[in-house]
């Protein structure tokens, strides 16, 4: 406080604020009244902000322009991105420029920011062909070239490993890259593995793809991996997982799971989308199922995708739909949304269909944010109960 006071002070000499003001000099010449030069209708006692007159408020867009609404929503409730294809794209790219996109990608930076996109899950997913042996170094290589890219481009990224992370990088005008999913082969069938995924900054795997989570559902030792998951912090990615998987995990997973790419099945059938009956569990047990920008999974059109995320928002709750671009993947998106610069334009769909801005805000940002949140509040309380788990597929499925 008295460092306050010296600066309100610093121009002052002492005692000299509590001296009355001097008389008024009849023969001095008058001084010309300030001229306000700001336009009419201001408030003339309110100080100018720089970043409204950039993005204007929900507040003073017309109502009759969807898109200026969206954009507006979208400055203050950026999207959280479920899942991204960038690192096996870049993999495959003799050269390529992030900054300006003149490289043949679907996502770079100028159109994520004109997309409004805060956050991002890099998928570290490596092709199914790959011989078993091949499939963690593969992984380990796509967490390298994440870091690499950047690294080389910290200007407009950042990593993110938690809400927290993803929350600091959005407030220092950065793009939040979470690291995953990684594809459940690239543990190797060994926690220890997991743990070192986790500690290179991998935080969510899809489970699906392995021998012990199939159709069947979970064995013990795919029941283990979920329990050392909670245990980390790793969030479970059950997209293209049997039903039966999908029920075990709802029952021994103490955190939120995620669906990265699944749309609703009563609205376009798919293998990888869910079931009403389904939808509904996952809303009982807070997941989040994130509706992909995929024509084959949710439809040709931004109305079919919208009619998916008011399906799964209408079935699971409002608390646990999100969306996912799968962008530099080798899926066909929809008419309207063919790179990340066109999420307004699906917010904008929204809008016109009467969702608010509290509605639009958890979509975006707000669920995927309670999703990282539960998962670290799981770790943390779980550490305290159980150390690393010294489990083998071998003594527990063998």
């Amino acid at each position: 406080m008295a460092d306050l006071q010296d600066e309100i002070n610093a121009t002052a000499e002492a005692g000299k604020l509590d001296q009355p003001p001097a008389p008024p000099d009849p023969h001095a010449e008058p001084r010309p009244e300030p001229v306000d030069e700001r336009e009419p209708g201001l408030d003339p006692d309110a100080e100018s902000d720089p970043e409204s007159e950039l993005e204007p408020g929900p507040a003073s867009v017309p109502a009759d322009d969807p898109l200026a609404r969206a954009r507006a929503v979208l400055a203050a409730h950026p999207v959280a991105d479920g899942y991204s294809g960038l690192p096996g794209a870049l993999r495959d790219l003799p050269w390529y420029d992030f900054e300006t996109g003149d490289s043949g990608l679907e996502s770079d930076l100028p159109r994520l920011r004109a997309g409004r996109v805060g956050a991002q899950f890099w998928s570290v997913h490596v092709p199914e062909w790959l011989s078993a042996d091949r499939v963690v170094r593969a992984t380990l290589e796509q967490i390298d070239l994440v870091k690499h890219v950047v690294g080389a481009h910290s200007e407009g990224l950042r990593l993110a490993r938690d809400a927290s992370e993803a929350t600091d990088a959005r407030n220092c005008g950065r793009i939040a890259t979470l690291i995953g999913p990684a594809r459940g082969a690239a543990l190797g069938d060994s926690l220890g593995t997991l743990r070192a995924l986790h500690s290179l900054g991998v935080c969510a795997v899809t489970l699906c793809g392995t021998s012990w989570a199939g159709t069947a559902g979970l064995s013990a030792f795919g029941e283990e991996v979920v329990r050392e998951m909670n245990r980390l912090g790793v969030l479970a990615d059950l997209s293209g997982a049997s039903e039966a998987t999908v029920r075990r995990v709802l029952a021994i997973s103490k955190a939120p799971v995620i669906f990265t790419r699944s749309g609703a099945r009563a609205v376009h059938d798919h293998p990888d989308n869910l079931s009403d009956e389904v939808l509904a569990e996952v809303g009982a047990a807070k997941g989040l199922c994130m509706v992909p920008l995929a024509a084959e999974r949710t439809g040709t059109s931004v109305r079919d995708v919208a009619d998916h995320v008011e399906h799964v928002r209408g079935v699971a709750g409002p608390e646990c739909v999100g969306l996912s671009g799968t962008y530099d993947t080798p899926d066909v998106h929809p008419d309207g949304l063919v790179d990340p610069s066109c999420y307004p334009r699906l917010i904008a769909e929204l809008i016109e269909r009467d969702w608010s801005e509290a509605d639009v805000a958890l979509l975006t940002w707000g669920n995927v944010q309670r999703a990282l949140r539960g998962a670290d509040f799981t770790a943390r309380a779980a550490r305290e109960r159980r150390t690393a788990s010294t489990a083998t597929i071998e003594h527990l499925d063998g």
